[in-house]
């Protein structure tokens, strides 16, 4: 019996596209039929992602990026790019300290780093694209200045933040509030602002295209980073007193010196090979790690014999998320600060040790890291919670079998207010630092905060195979994991394993401020059956019951290189994400 889908899986030998909205899809598409390759078509979509979903991400925000280049000629055929920004050199512990701050604010102007977003567009572009701004970003300027339709979930964040907006942040009022009122779905939003901040950046490449392709990028960077988008940042950061949840205004930490200093990275992603799957993710820099450590736990389990979505699948899936979340608190952090055991704990030895704690009935109470005592996670009290954001994400692959994750965040509009002459705000990453120096993810200056964001990328047999990922800040690694498993674990096709409902854990510390946990909630999609949820509680899981397609927005295209075929899909949840290709 087929399994139930919501849309076709689209096919085509051209190239697919698959976005978190619908016009970012048509972008990249229209950018590989003009001639670009993924990398161009996904460099493109980001762009329009950080315009078209303010709410989940911006150009002030990050893009970690995986990258597998087709063709010859020397180098790696997989990459990951860092998209993720620096912390401030004023941003110390001391600082918040005599502050009287015990916890990075989630929202306001204290939490910035350094933009990361461009710098990771504009890399990719230069490495492993074949175009240049004005004709990825370009649409995109235009898109912003002539507008585009408000959506249900975007006038959903801008009614939740409106009253903010009208008393505290008049510049984000300006953008997304109708004269006054929180527009209605259709309503044309128009940018003009953030076009002209971006045609000065097509303007920069373009004056320097006649001493090649690398330097005109490179001036583009230069505008970004080095010059008025900086400066205007930095500005604005430094004057402004922004209200956030500690209950006092702040100013933020930024100036034009940490964006000069800034620099995105290339750098060799983490691998581990799954049932001939190998699939690559982040260095621990993000949390993409935790992905494979998982599938390196659940390797010992014969997962589709439990049944698809049946308690002891579920309970299996859950125990080894907490194990592996358990190790994420506390190994991960920037490597170019933190020593990170990623050979021993990715090492067949040391699952094989961790999976024998998985008990096959019971739920675990207490958070298991590798080396460490166990203790108790430390339940969410007190701490007024802020809105966290949410993600985008985006893939495409191409006939030459070139492929293209990302997934952008930050610089969400409901935490940081608008840069009135820039037209988009700074992020709020910096609240994913702790101020406890003992921490792997201890605030420093310079020092890029352990990130949720976690695209994926997966070769088969030495050939480019598939991209997916999903935004959903800690649960990105468990819900794009539980796709992974239904494509390889249960056979399923794309659009059946997006559709499918999902489950994650919380009993670990949240990411976000006040990084509290709730131990041993399971949080499932009301699609999963009572009995199972019945059958979790007996075994001592805190099962809660969320919507029945509430949880993430997975996007993934797969290729196969023997026929040529490229399929995609897309999540309907949240309606916006769709997959195009030919």
């Amino acid at each position: 019996m087929a399994e139930f889908t919501t849309r076709p899986v689209i096919m085509g030998n051209f190239g697919v596209v698959a976005a978190g909205h619908y016009l970012a899809s048509a972008i990249g598409m229209h950018v590989l039929e003009s001639g670009g390759n993924a990398i161009d078509a996904g460099v493109a979509a980001g762009f329009a992602l950080n315009l078209v979903k303010p709410q989940s991400n911006g150009i002030g925000g990050e893009a970690p990026i995986l990258i597998h280049r087709a063709g010859e000629g020397p180098g790696p055929r997989v990459v990951a790019i860092n998209g993720q920004g620096s912390a401030p050199r004023r941003a110390t512990i001391e600082w918040f300290r005599q502050a009287g701050l015990d916890l990075i604010p989630g929202d306001g102007l204290l939490p910035a780093t350094v933009p990361a977003a461009f710098g990771a567009w504009v890399t990719a572009l230069m490495r492993y694209g074949r175009l240049g701004l004005k004709e990825t970003l370009g649409p995109v300027v235009d898109l912003a200045r002539g507008g585009f339709a408000v959506y249900p979930a975007l006038r959903d964040a801008i009614e939740r933040n409106a009253e903010k907006y009208r008393t505290q942040w008049p510049s984000s009022a300006a953008i997304y509030l109708d004269g006054g009122d929180v527009p209605k779905v259709g309503w044309i939003l128009r940018q003009p602002a953030w076009a002209r901040t971006f045609e000065g950046a097509i303007d920069a490449e373009i004056r320097e295209r006649g001493r090649g392709r690398e330097a005109a990028l490179q001036a583009a960077l230069d505008y970004f980073y080095r010059g008025p988008v900086a400066a205007k940042a930095a500005a604005f950061a430094n004057a402004t007193d922004v209200l956030d949840v500690s209950g006092r205004a702040h100013r933020g930490l930024l100036d034009a010196a940490d964006f000069a200093d800034y620099r995105t990275t290339v750098e060799t992603p983490v691998t581990l090979r799954y049932r001939g799957v190998d699939v690559y993710k982040c260095p621990p820099w993000s949390q993409g790690p935790v992905f494979l450590q998982q599938l390196a736990l659940l390797e010992g389990f014969d997962l589709a014999s439990m049944g698809h979505n049946s308690a002891r699948y579920v309970h299996t899936v859950v125990e080894a998320a907490k194990l592996a979340f358990a190790d994420r608190e506390r190994y991960y952090g920037d490597p170019a600060h933190v020593d990170v055991p990623m050979e021993k704990l990715l090492s067949k030895e040391y699952a094989a040790r961790r999976r024998e704690l998985i008990d096959a009935a019971v739920a675990s109470d207490e958070l298991r890291p590798g080396d460490a005592p166990p203790t108790g996670p430390r339940e969410l009290v007190g701490a007024r919670r802020t809105y966290a954001g949410d993600t985008t994400h985006l893939d495409v692959v191409d006939a030459e079998g070139n492929m293209f994750a990302a997934t952008p965040s930050g610089g969400w509009i409901p935490t940081s207010p608008v840069i009135p002459e820039l037209g988009f705000p700074l992020g709020t990453r910096g609240q994913q630092f702790y101020l406890d120096p003992s921490h792997p993810d201890a605030l420093a200056p310079g020092k890029r905060p352990r990130t949720t964001l976690t695209p994926s990328l997966a070769m088969r047999d030495g050939q480019p195979w598939m991209v997916f990922g999903t935004p959903g800040g800690d649960q990105q690694d468990q819900w794009s994991l539980q796709f992974f498993l239904n494509v390889v674990d249960f056979g399923m096709d794309l659009q059946a394993a997006v559709d499918a409902p999902t489950f994650h854990s919380q009993h670990f510390p949240s990411s976000f401020y006040p990084h509290g946990a709730y131990p041993k909630r399971v949080v499932v999609e009301g699609r999963i059956p009572g009995p199972v949820r019945e059958e979790l509680a007996a075994m001592g899981h805190d099962v809660q019951v969320t919507g029945d397609w509430a949880n993430g927005q997975v996007t993934a295209v797969r290729f196969d290189r023997a026929t040529g075929l490229i399929e995609g899909a897309a999540s309907p949840r949240g309606m916006s994400a769709y997959a195009i290709g030919r």
